[in-house]
């Protein structure tokens, strides 16, 4: 299976040209990698968290969004959605919640650093502190277990909220693995997430040398303010005040630096060379802008024309919510059966009976033109699973028994990225019809697998 990488943006400020070239465009070119299978989300609800102001909140999810897209995106190669859209993400926070140690968010680094600050400040240790600063941990693990997401990328002081992640998915297993295979799961609940750090990734220096951070108000625009805002924002790069013809250190100054993150090699040694041999300070801004809007003008372009159109950034979350609900949600139906929230069943030991009229997935047979076969339907009459063909309707009959035997989920294998198929003694007994994606046919196993853990409740 492809791994799934999953990589959330947190909706409190306007993209910047550090956001760009340490996550954006490093994201946008692993994306297009074959056998990616790539998630990116906008983090709305992690937004409040830090933020209560909802003007803010709102122009950063278009602006955000509109950023993505603008700098290449595909929204065809991948699932690209606000979590606000998927109601399973909360939902499943409170499952994980219930089984979260205290203790483990007590260690957690953001909310041990405001009570550090509150003790400094001889303060109640949780004075200001909010159940949401608090959660905030157990509502990132539930964006990453809710697709079982192997690879998050993250900078290091995001590490400890994968582990945490990890902690939380595993303790879950643990409690409810054999529930959930009851219910038709399949292996483990969750894959337990793997942190991504990239130490290669350029970390872009600001206006006055330090890591580029709305943080340190020493950011430069990367589309608000147009040409006109990058113009400004450089002139403002702190510089000493060596005059034209004098020698330049390019390491005492950002403007090397920024200069190498969008040059190759030998325009960025020819630049660092210039200023070596007495190029101006206000020339070498010149120069920075050019080659910054080289890359940039085209893709602010672009920008300019989707902020002016929200509904085609609409159209494209929207759809990406879809493709990813196709995925939590059968995974969420699972799942509340897995901890006793299911529709309501009769006691064990009791005869169920069905009432008339009664929906549930369903095995019908028929005859084609290459004999006996039989199909697996989900109880809204979807095709799931359609059988090779048989010489004879008894033979066909007896091999339908499978699907609703002990071990019929864990029978379900992929076959690639479009198919999956139900094995019988090693061998292809029933497969899948063919989809489009990776995301759909993901969907469609856990149907599969939900329907027949349907047919062996119906037959025991």
């Amino acid at each position: 299976m492809n791994q799934r990488i999953l990589t959330g943006i947190t909706t409190t400020g306007t993209p910047h040209l550090g956001n760009y070239v340490g996550a954006i465009r490093p994201a946008i070119a692993a994306s297009r990698e074959p056998g990616s299978d790539s998630f990116f989300f906008l983090a709305d609800y992690h937004a409040l968290v830090k933020c209560d102001d909802p003007a803010r909140v709102a122009r950063s999810r278009l602006e955000i969004a509109a950023t993505w897209l603008a700098c290449g995106l595909d929204p065809e190669r991948v699932t690209f959605y606000r979590q606000s859209d998927i109601p399973e993400i909360p939902e499943l926070t409170w499952m994980l919640t219930c089984v979260t140690a205290k203790g483990l968010l007590n260690r957690a680094h953001a909310y041990k650093a405001a009570v550090d600050q509150n003790t400094a400040k001889g303060e109640d240790p949780d004075a200001a502190i909010t159940a949401g600063l608090y959660m905030y941990p157990v509502l990132m693990a539930a964006d990453i277990l809710a697709f079982n997401a192997t690879k998050v990328p993250v900078g290091r002081d995001q590490v400890q909220h994968i582990e945490m992640a990890r902690d939380v998915g595993q303790r879950f297993n643990h409690i409810y693995g054999a529930a959930w295979r009851a219910a038709g799961g399949a292996g483990d609940p969750f894959v337990l997430p793997e942190a991504a750090t990239e130490e290669t990734v350029a970390t872009l220096p600001g206006l006055d040398g330090r890591k580029m951070s709305k943080s340190y108000d020493n950011t430069v625009p990367l589309f608000e303010g147009g040409a006109k805002a990058l113009r400004e924002a450089v002139a403002r790069i702190v510089t000493d005040s060596r005059e034209p013809g004098e020698s330049k250190d390019p390491d005492s100054s950002s403007l090397a630096a920024i200069f190498r993150a969008f040059a190759g090699e030998t325009e960025s040694a020819a630049f660092r060379h210039e200023l070596e041999t007495g190029l101006g300070w206000g020339e070498a801004k010149q120069k920075l802008c050019r080659r910054i809007d080289h890359e940039i003008a085209p893709l602010r372009e672009r920008y300019d024309s989707l902020m002016a159109r929200p509904g085609e950034i609409e159209d494209a979350l929207r759809e990406g919510a879809r493709k990813a609900r196709a995925i939590a949600a059968p995974r969420l139906e699972i799942m509340r059966r897995t901890v006793g929230l299911g529709p309501l069943a009769a006691p064990a030991g009791k005869t169920k009976v069905a009432k008339k009229g009664d929906k549930r997935a369903r095995i019908v047979s028929f005859r084609d033109s290459e004999g006996f076969r039989f199909r697996l339907l989900g109880a809204d009459g979807e095709e799931l699973l359609l059988s090779r063909a048989f010489a004879d309707p008894k033979a066909a009959g007896q091999a339908s028994r499978a699907f609703s035997s002990d071990e019929a989920s864990g029978a379900l294998k992929p076959i690639d990225a479009s198919r999956f198929v139900f094995l019988q003694d090693d061998e292809p007994l029933a497969t899948s019809m063919e989809f489009a994606e990776l995301a759909a046919r993901d969907a469609a196993l856990e149907r599969t697998r939900a329907a027949l853990a349907s047919l062996r409740e119906a037959a025991g």
